[in-house]
């Protein structure tokens, strides 16, 4: 008897991705045909039956949740969750919770895993990897599947699906006026690259701010950190090349890695430097100075998102709605010390 092979092991024994594999499988011409035959003859040879969605049991409901996130070290996430099961378990509910850790490929084997008919559908927040692919293909054959998918910050327009959000460029505009409204001219933006879209958008609403006040755009005060393990280093040679008097960072660790760099050269924060960070978590409220921040309200956007998801996995199956929401969880200012 032939041994029982998943996708995972296909794509390791072919020596390609998980992604390629799964086109293949598919029969998608993004790939080509000399690989695609070759997938699908070893997958053929060895009996490989996809699990994702089996929708013989879409009738068979677990009254489970699956919940994938990029990262469970961090502040935003964690209340997520919080409002998430809160809602969930109020309504007879539970939750499964994977982590992609940033990472394409376990991304699509946390779906493939859950959609097996361990879960009802999927509460997720896309990985790093999987914005910088623009390779959706996972979420979407589980939606095409019957699935339904709610997103919640990390999103995506290229998926018809509901969202839970916030503002970005809105809150990141609201920091920054902050901060010229206070007097400060030379203002930082420490970012995430590009191809997340929060540190695209909250990039959108730096820049307008600064515009809108007839303030001078340079690109060179603009940092975009890919690698936290080094941005004390990047964010060091931004304070001591560039005369800076403020910093908007997308994110708390940003944030007290800045104040930390700007005490070992000898600024005073916020007398000689003033900053604000994204997420209003616990080292915002215990760091020294204390750092003002954009409250995201994770509980209310975890509270959302069970409510959309639940209320889709309850309508009757013969009222399918595909009239998609998107959802935006306001935002507001806490100011601290870090900008007093």
């Amino acid at each position: 008897m032939k041994r029982k092979i998943t996708l995972k092991q296909i794509a390791k024994e072919l020596d390609v991705s998980i992604s390629t594999v799964s086109k293949s499988l598919r029969n998608s011409l993004e790939i080509g045909e000399e690989t695609r035959l070759k997938v699908q003859a070893f997958a053929k040879f060895y009996n490989y039956k996809p699990n994702n969605i089996a929708l013989s049991l879409k009738n068979r409901k677990t009254k489970t949740i699956g919940i994938i996130i990029p990262e469970i070290v961090h502040h935003f996430f964690s209340t997520v969750i919080n409002g998430i099961e809160h809602v969930a378990n109020e309504n007879g509910y539970s939750v499964i919770i994977c982590l992609s850790d940033d990472s394409f490929d376990k991304e699509v084997l946390n779906m493939e895993m859950l959609a097996n008919g361990s879960i009802d559908g999927f509460i997720m927040s896309l990985s790093k990897e999987t914005q910088f692919r623009g390779d959706f293909h996972h979420i979407t054959e589980v939606i095409n599947q019957g699935m339904p998918v709610v997103m919640f910050d990390r999103v995506t327009n290229d998926i018809l699906c509901d969202k839970v959000i916030i503002d970005d460029q809105y809150a990141a505009y609201e920091a920054v006026q902050s901060l010229i409204d206070k007097g400060r001219k030379k203002i930082a933006l420490v970012t995430t690259v590009d191809y997340v879209s929060v540190g695209k958008l909250r990039t959108d609403g730096y820049i307008k701010a600064l515009l809108d006040n007839d303030i001078p755009f340079n690109e060179n005060l603009i940092i975009k950190i890919e690698d936290v393990d080094t941005c004390e280093i990047t964010i060091g040679k931004l304070l001591e090349d560039k005369a800076i008097d403020a910093v908007f960072a997308v994110n708390e660790l940003f944030a007290v890695t800045i104040i930390k760099t700007a005490n070992k050269i000898g600024l005073n924060v916020p007398r000689d430097l003033a900053v604000i960070a994204f997420t209003d978590g616990i080292i915002s409220k215990y760091s020294t100075p204390t750092i003002t921040t954009v409250s995201q309200n994770g509980i209310k956007m975890g509270n959302k998102a069970a409510k959309m998801l639940i209320e889709r996995l309850e309508s009757a199956e013969d009222e399918e709605d595909e009239n998609y929401k998107t959802d935006v969880i306001e935002t507001h200012l806490i100011e601290r010390e870090s900008t007093s």
